[in-house]
């Protein structure tokens, strides 16, 4: 940025050219006395003009008054903007070294950080971020970096108001993952922090921590085995509500609808159907600020997502208080049939005193594990009606498998876990549409202390960030890596640590087997009823900050007979 404001005032002829810059010991300390000796040099050429403009016009006296009036006139009509322009550059200036300085100087306090850049001052690069999201592009923004600044495993940028560093390799994720799992921490953005805040007794990492110790256990088969018909039920009964009897419908809203029931009648045993819109309309308007700007003002989205998870966390303590739940699994077998279900081992919870949580944090906590267990598969649902639309041998592959386990069946009996087993195409193409359109753009880590890694040193404090589209498209370790390709899944499968849509290591996703069944049990349940074709050929997916399509995925529905 200095060397492109530098050469604007050189065609200005306001400072002189000078020779090639010696190496100092400090970089950051010399870019920034450079910089302030440079807008000295400004401002002193800046006087010497409006000097000699002031002495020219005196000395020429009355006899050239009307030339020199003139000259004078077109003098101040150009230095005006001239003006504006060098006052512009001074900001820029002085904001862009005081941001280097505090930005670079902790680097040279902890030793040499992984490389990489700045971006705008405060803004930092989010906002190109961003940007390549919209367009499904994301991966640029980590390619781009990690060959400009020829980074083997992480660099460096600034990134949501944070020090960031991005990890693009396998190596990278292994290391966020595994390697230095005990020197680091969950951390989320600050607007999320203001939707689900901490309290006096929790924090929001503790209950990410509890409530990922407690999805483990609905993970073992048992469990899953029970869920296995219950969603093959609630898939039925959204298929002939929503799905029959119409010729269009939009994919992005319907698989939203069928994903919250399931998380209600899952985690918080409600089914009534107005209580479940009721929710669904708050945690739509909650999810909406959860990557927003973090400004709390009435009409933002942060300020309308903080009002509905207060509403949410009101209304669960209500459900709570109703079912008179604690006096009945205090101190209850946790192997009980009854005991399993999940708001159960939420109420059975305990603060590190001892004590039973309170109501509020209980339901903190259940708003916390719906949003975990919601948006992945809804997002992921939409992906996979995408790309069977526009892939009909992949779809007829889908289609066959799922009718021979259908035809294998009694007429109305619900799916059960060992026909989930053998939809194994039917997962290669579920988890190939995951890799091309991961539904959560990775999570972060914050370093509670000063780490190494490939002789670089990570900061206490410092933020590291995966993301899946550092490695799911990358031809390293998927090639031709758009192309879409069920059987990169088939064997041994990607190389470790390159696929990695629920995460990697102890912090991987407790939910994904939930979400596993949830996509197939839908995909059975569409395929054998429907066939499809976008509305409009071309729409994508894009993040937004989430996936979601561009024009809410509308297709035309062939029913089967």
């Amino acid at each position: 940025m200095e060397e492109q404001i530098r050469e604007a005032l050189l065609l200005c002829d306001l400072i002189p050219r000078r020779s090639a810059k010696v190496k100092e010991p400090c970089p950051a300390t010399n870019a920034a006395v450079e910089r302030l000796s440079l807008m000295d040099k400004v401002s002193h050429e800046w006087e010497r003009v409006l000097t000699v403009s002031n002495v020219s016009s005196v000395s020429h006296g009355n006899a050239n008054a009307a030339v020199s009036g003139s000259r004078a006139r077109q003098s101040r009509t150009y230095m005006a903007p001239l003006f504006l322009v060098l006052v512009a550059f001074a900001v820029i200036f002085i904001s862009h070294t005081l941001y280097s300085v505090f930005f670079n100087e902790k680097s040279y306090v902890h030793g040499k950080v992984p490389p990489g850049g700045r971006g705008w001052p405060f803004i930092g690069e989010t906002l190109e971020y961003l940007s390549l999201g919209k367009k499904n592009n994301i991966e640029k923004f980590i390619y781009d970096r990690k060959n400009k600044y020829n980074a083997r495993h992480f660099f460096k940028t600034s990134y949501i108001g944070e020090n960031m560093l991005f990890a693009c390799t396998t190596e990278a994720n292994k290391f966020v993952f595994v390697t230095a799992n005990k020197f680091v921490r969950s951390w989320w953005p600050k607007s999320m922090e203001k939707v689900l805040p901490s309290t006096e007794k929790t924090s929001t990492v503790q209950e990410s921590s509890r409530s990922r110790r407690i999805a483990v256990v609905f993970n073992e088969p048992f469990v899953l085995q029970k869920y296995v018909g219950m969603f093959d039920e609630v898939a039925k009964a959204h298929i002939q509500k929503n799905w029959n009897d119409q010729k269009v419908v939009k994919v992005y809203p319907l698989a939203k609808k069928f994903s919250f029931a399931l998380a209600c009648r899952t985690i918080l045993n409600v089914s009534d159907t107005q209580l479940v819109e009721e929710f669904e309309k708050l945690f739509t308007c909650l999810s909406a600020g959860f990557f927003s700007l973090p400004i709390n003002l009435p009409g933002t989205k942060l300020y309308r997502a903080i009002k509905a998870a207060k509403e949410l966390r009101r209304r669960f303590e209500v459900i709570i208080r109703e079912g008179k739940r604690r006096n009945n699994i205090i101190d209850q077998d946790s192997k009980s049939e009854e005991a399993r279900d999940l708001l159960n081992f939420l109420l059975q919870e305990k603060y590190a005193n001892g004590e039973y949580m309170n109501d509020s944090d209980v339901a903190n906590m259940t708003l916390g594990i719906l949003i975990a267990g919601y948006e992945a598969a809804s997002t992921t649902i939409v992906s996979i009606m995408k790309f069977l639309a526009e892939l009909p041998d992949v779809y007829e592959r889908v289609r066959q498998e799922q009718m021979e386990i259908l035809n294998s069946k009694p007429p109305g009996e619900l799916l059960n876990m060992s026909e989930i087993r053998k939809m194994k195409y039917s997962w290669n193409v579920a988890s190939e549409a995951l890799r091309l359109l991961p539904p959560v753009a990775g999570t972060f880590r914050e370093a509670i202390r000063d780490l190494s890694y490939d002789g670089l040193t990570i900061p206490k404090g410092w933020k590291m960030h995966w993301n899946p589209h550092a490695t799911h498209k990358n031809p390293v370790y998927f090639p031709d890596p758009y192309k879409f390709d069920p059987s990169r899944f088939e064997g041994n499968g990607p190389p470790l640590y390159s696929y990695v849509p629920f995460g990697g290591g102890p912090h991987i996703c407790p939910g994904r087997e939930f979400a596993k069944i949830q996509m197939l049990v839908f995909m059975h349940n569409v395929v054998t009823n429907f066939k499809w074709e976008k509305v409009f050929p071309e729409e994508q997916i894009v993040v937004d900050p989430v996936l979601v399509p561009t024009k809410g995925l509308p297709i035309r529905l062939q029913k089967i007979i």
